[in-house]
């Protein structure tokens, strides 16, 4: 298959694949606290890929460990909390569309840390993101006074760190293979990961039902949605450019949105014209 095929039809598997994911967290959170549901994400994802790559952590040279441990903070570890936390507050819609600033962040954080040149067109695009987020965030706080949309910062914050991790990838872990790197930045989190657990009251409710049923949805988060997914992820990073790779963000919102109107979610209109003009923002800021 060529190239430039076969990084689109990778950008639409996890598309599927991420888009799935916000309503996974959403049933999690039935039986289970966000920071359990953190913590198991990272477990499950572990144990299934030092199943399948743990001989593919000999690739990585010891300089580039401390990349591992920080893509895994960055990539996974904060935001595999911090969107769960945030979806206590609000709806997986929301979390999805907002999810989209990512290639916007990308390309700041490129331009600021790592060099990349901005164009007048992708300023623009930024600015525009920026209006539909203020727009999507206002108009949400106004018509569901029941969630808290200062939670919204956490997604923000989120997108950010993603930001962050693509362009270290690009920049310092191109040579490495994305089974390695995944598996690498697992094996760094699987620690901290079983201390967060632990240090709640996992131990006490894990014979409850609805808990055991969380915890199904948690597994195919964490082996799906995580481990599969960020080797899918990493591939693309290296066959394409953090910015086109981040773009999978404009469609993670359809899947997710169409989940979300199966769990009767429903946006306003002038969400609707916010998560327009937040695609528009993207758009531009990835235009060459």
């Amino acid at each position: 298959m060529q190239t430039n095929t076969f990084k689109w039809l990778l950008l639409f598997i996890l598309a599927l694949i991420w888009g799935s994911s916000f309503i996974l967290i959403k049933r999690s959170l039935v039986g289970l606290s966000p920071m359990q549901l953190g913590s198991l994400r990272i477990i499950f994802c572990a144990i299934f890929l030092l199943l399948i790559g743990f001989k593919s952590i000999t690739q990585i040279k010891q300089h580039q460990w401390k990349y591992i441990a920080l893509t895994s903070l960055f990539g996974t570890f904060i935001p595999a909390f911090l969107f769960a936390i945030a979806q206590t507050q609000i709806s997986s819609s929301v979390s999805s569309i907002l999810n989209s600033l990512t290639p916007l962040n990308t390309l700041l954080i490129g331009g600021l840390a790592f060099g990349l040149t901005f164009k007048r067109t992708q300023v623009l695009g930024v600015i525009i993101g920026l209006v539909g987020t203020l727009l999507l965030i206002v108009n949400g706080a106004m018509h569901h006074p029941n969630q808290n949309y200062w939670y919204t910062l956490l997604i923000l914050i989120s997108s950010i760190c993603y930001a962050t991790n693509v362009n270290l990838l690009k920049k310092h872990l191109s040579d490495v293979k994305p089974l390695a790197i995944s598996t690498g930045n697992f094996l760094v989190m699987l620690v901290p990961a079983l201390i967060v657990l632990f240090s709640t009251d996992f131990l006490s409710v894990v014979h409850h039902v609805e808990v055991q049923h969380s915890m199904l949805f948690v597994l195919v988060l964490g082996v799906v949605g995580t481990g599969i997914a960020n080797i899918i992820f990493f591939k693309l990073i290296q066959m394409s450019s953090p910015v086109f790779a981040t773009s999978v963000t404009y469609l993670i919102p359809i899947v997710a949105f169409f989940w979300g109107l199966l769990d009767n979610e429903m946006l306003t209109q002038v969400q609707f014209l916010g998560a327009f003009v937040i695609l528009i923002g993207v758009y531009l800021s990835s235009k060459k």
